[in-house]
């Protein structure tokens, strides 16, 4: 049967419920799908899609969260493709949406990440496995460490500088800590930044990220002689997804800053 929804962009879609041919071309949501058992509903997903890992590869490649194989998507005749709002473009969804069923989430937050599993429960159906992930990962979150009023710079790249700014999964996520973004009150969601800005920011925490560009131990050096005032951590980029990465985020950081 039909059914219509509301995805987090305000769209209405109609498609086929409960969807037998998933296409998801965001990780997060991609993984997530797994999670909550549908492994023979998904038919497609990025190449950026790569977790579970023992999973995954039963899927077909229909190309990255920025450019896709339209071609590759019509042979797979998806009754259900999700997408998200900063992982995919807007031009993506558009060229979709004329021929498929396209469910956009939007998560921004770690409140918007419970609000995408909760509602990839209710479109395929897997309510309960949905529930049961979202109460996993609240109860691990529980024990998160609380590190109140320290100020942090997420870098996510080098020439030039880009760090984490408002309205992102990732500050959101650190902001449960007690953690507090230097760079919050810059423009754009991922601000370039210069070194006079991170002198400036009276930094306690600089995390260099392992993703997308692959910060190692010599950038960690790099940056501990340029900012001497700060701690420099490289950090799993991976820990930083939303979906059931989130289980492993909540073991990962209580060891990341046992220590602190």
């Amino acid at each position: 049967m039909n059914k219509k929804i509301v995805d987090h962009v305000g769209r209405t879609i109609t498609y086929s419920y409960p969807p037998k041919r998933i296409i998801s071309i965001a990780p997060g949501l991609t993984d997530t799908l797994y999670s909550l058992q549908l492994e023979n509903e998904i038919v497609g997903r990025t190449r950026y899609c790569i977790h579970p890992k023992n999973k995954v590869e039963q899927a077909t490649i229909v190309g990255g969260t920025k450019k896709i194989n339209l071609e590759k998507i019509r042979k797979l005749k998806p009754d259900l493709i999700l997408a998200e709002k900063e992982e995919n473009t807007k031009e993506i969804v558009e060229l979709l949406e004329k021929e498929f069923p396209v469910f956009v989430a939007e998560v921004q937050t770690v409140q918007d990440a419970y609000r995408m599993i909760h509602n990839l429960g209710v479109i395929t159906d897997h309510k309960p496995q949905a529930e049961e992930l979202q109460t996993m990962i609240q109860t691990a979150f529980q024990t998160l460490p609380s590190i109140d009023g320290k100020r942090f710079a997420y870098v996510i790249w080098k020439k030039p500088y880009m760090v984490v700014g408002n309205h992102t999964y990732i500050q959101d996520l650190l902001k449960t800590f007690g953690l507090e973004n230097a760079f919050s009150s810059y423009e754009g969601r991922y601000p370039i930044v210069s070194e006079e800005d991170f002198h400036k920011a009276k930094l306690d925490y600089i995390f260099l990220a392992t993703e997308p560009f692959p910060f190692k131990e010599e950038h960690k050096l790099e940056f501990t002689k340029q900012f001497p005032d700060a701690k420099t951590m490289i950090l799993d980029g991976e820990m930083l997804w939303y979906g059931p990465r989130m289980l492993e985020a909540a073991a990962y950081f209580k060891e990341v800053f046992q220590f602190e």
